[in-house]
């Protein structure tokens, strides 16, 4: 059984901690890898590494700095199949979703080393004669990357890519559950000959590693993406040394279905959000609010075609639509909410629960009819093959409703009507908001949230200047 070492300084490393991670298999929990459970003796290690490397990073000019981005773009496409099945066998999702997410990630990296000729300082005016006032953008030092397991290899782009092109080094911690990705990466990484230190993985445990990783009064940002309750614990480990923090935390995303929609069209684009990743995806909606008068019509067509829904081993003989949950854990939290909805009212239209697969956490795609914004499952994030529909009356209910909740990542609305869908955009108080279309972003555009979804965002221009700081220069002409 292949067990992964830590990757500093540009080489594989033992941890000096002897307990191990188990990553097995959410389909059929068989024991693919085993990684270390790092000591905080290791993150110091990384973190030494990233700083030792740092300052030579970034004198590059960022046009040298693109090129390992560009480097790393090109092995990660001669890879694709390996990659995706190693992140299929880890994380459950169905392989052409991961062959989509290992190309994404090459795409995200070249994207990101664009950049290097595009990053721009500002000159000002002066109320003063003969001086010149001047913005800078400079990295920001040392970055600590905690990444989750539902798109694990994405977000290892996602974070190194801006952080190393505006001249930052990065320490990175994989999820417990998904660590066999990081580990290939790494050995891309040791191919293609990365400089020493300027990116480097730990492996670990939120409670050891992540905590050593944010609480370090070296890091200059640690940027995470993951739950809320994680999220809090982060915040309060890098507050003791004020270290700037970006998170993209839990979603909750409303979709609204108008009564002058395209009803196909929104059962199909809702169906792929609830199915998507075996649901697990932050920006996909979570709970739909159906005008009255298509209520019945919307529900009917979308617990048809929930149920047509296959799912089962994704590296099976037979093709699925989705695979596993990712551990036992996910599982219950999705059957408690379902069950809880049903207690209070709700209807259970389809599904509602564990599928009757052997080995595997999976679970019915469900549909629950006649759910009201009250129910825990209104309220709470699912993260499963589950939709919940409240009946509205009005854009003014369902524009009330959405705003009701402690998340603010992405929403939607379906609608022919051009007013209704601009209203919605100036009154839903989320970072997205998509008309009649999926829930899935821009590589350019701005994944940000509010409330309890996060603080600061990723992607784009926006997403890149996150890993720099500002740097006034008053220059007085003698």
């Amino acid at each position: 059984m292949p067990h992964f070492d830590n990757f500093i300084n540009g080489t594989f490393v033992p941890s000096s901690s002897s307990a191990v991670i188990e990553n097995r298999n959410p389909a059929t929990g068989e024991l693919i890898c085993t990684v270390p459970d790092s000591s905080p003796e290791d993150v110091a290690a990384a973190i030494g590494s990233a700083a030792s490397a740092q300052k030579d990073w970034a004198k590059l000019p960022a046009i040298q700095r693109a090129r390992l981005l560009r480097d790393i773009a090109a092995r990660i496409r001669r890879n694709v199949e390996d990659l995706a099945r190693v992140i299929t066998e880890e994380q459950g999702k169905v392989l052409d979703l991961a062959r989509v997410e290992v190309a994404f990630t090459a795409d995200y990296f070249d994207y990101m080393a664009e950049w290097a000729r595009r990053i721009e300082g500002e000159i000002l005016e002066s109320d003063r004669r003969g001086e010149t006032i001047l913005l800078f953008r400079q990295p920001i030092g040392l970055i600590g990357g905690i990444l989750p397991w539902n798109f694990p290899f994405f977000l290892i782009a996602r974070k190194a890519g801006p952080a190393l092109v505006t001249g930052n080094t990065i320490v990175i911690k994989p999820s417990e559950e998904t660590p066999h990705n990081a580990a290939r990466f790494c050995q891309l990484l040791a191919e293609i000959g990365a400089p020493p230190g300027v990116i480097n993985v730990v492996h670990g445990r939120g409670a050891t590693a992540g905590h050593a990783l944010a609480s370090s009064p070296k890091i200059g940002m640690i940027s995470f993406t993951g739950s809320v309750e994680t999220g809090s614990r982060i915040m309060a480990a890098a507050a003791v040394n004020i270290t700037k923090v970006n998170l993209e935390l839990g979603g909750k995303a409303p979709a609204i279905v108008m009564a002058d929609a395209d009803i196909d069209a929104a059962v199909t684009a809702i169906k792929a959000s609830r199915v998507i990743n075996s649901g697990q995806v932050c920006n996909c909606a979570e709970r739909v609010y159906v005008h009255r008068r298509v209520a019945s019509e919307f529900t009917e067509k979308l617990a048809a075609a929930m149920s047509q829904t296959r799912f089962g081993n994704p590296l099976g003989a037979a093709p699925v639509d989705y695979g596993p949950l990712i551990n036992e854990s996910g599982f219950r939290k999705v059957d408690a909410l379902v069950q809880s909805a049903v207690a209070q009212g709700a209807t259970l239209v389809t599904g509602g629960k564990r599928a009757p697969l052997e080995g595997g956490f999976y679970y019915q795609p469900t549909v629950l009819a006649d759910c009201r914004q009250d129910m825990d499952i209104i309220r709470r994030e699912v993260f499963g093959p589950v939709s919940p529909i409240v009946a509205i009356d009005d854009l003014d209910q369902a524009i009330a409703f959405a705003n009701d909740s402690d998340y603010g990542l992405t929403s939607s609305i379906y609608t022919r009507d051009l007013n209704t869908a601009l209203r919605a955009c100036q009154e839903i108080r989320f970072g997205e908001t998509y008309i009649n279309r999926e829930n899935f972003e821009a590589m350019q555009g701005f994944h940000a949230g509010v409330r309890k979804s996060g603080i600061g965002g990723a992607d784009g221009k926006h997403g890149l200047y996150e890993f720099t700081q500002t740097h006034i220069v008053y220059l007085q002409r003698a």
